[in-house]
């Protein structure tokens, strides 16, 4: 299979390459968040001013994605300093922290959205 895929131009990169990547892969965040954030912002006008049904899914898509990479963010952290004495301290404390961001930013979501469709509750 490594063969394979060397023949087709597949293979482990370099420093620089890592380098170039790791860039390119940040500037391709940054850009989804801002169009989320954008995408978002232009539905609730569109609540707010046309009195439409607000579409959900730019928000949902928002809010999973900083989930995901705050989530991958502390996993990747903690998996490299999993042996070192000073950092295992903190990690209940962090994931207490990590833990409530995400809750709390799944229920603004849901409140938005009850806020911004008009249900009564």
């Amino acid at each position: 299979m490594k063969r394979f895929l060397k023949r087709l131009g597949f293979h482990s990169p370099d420093e620089m390459e890592k380098a170039i990547l790791f860039k390119a892969q940040r500037n391709a965040y940054i850009f989804l968040v801002i169009s989320l954030l954008a995408w978002s912002l232009y539905e609730s006008y569109k609540v707010y001013v046309y009195h439409n049904r607000l579409n959900l899914f730019p928000c949902f898509l928002l809010v999973m994605t900083m989930a995901i990479q705050t989530l991958s963010q502390f996993i990747m952290t903690r998996n490299a300093v999993k042996n070192d004495e000073d950092s295992y301290k903190t990690e209940a404390v962090v994931k207490v922290i990590v833990l409530i961001c995400v809750i709390v930013s799944i229920i603004a979501t849901v409140a938005a959205a009850i806020v911004f469709m008009g249900v009564k509750v």
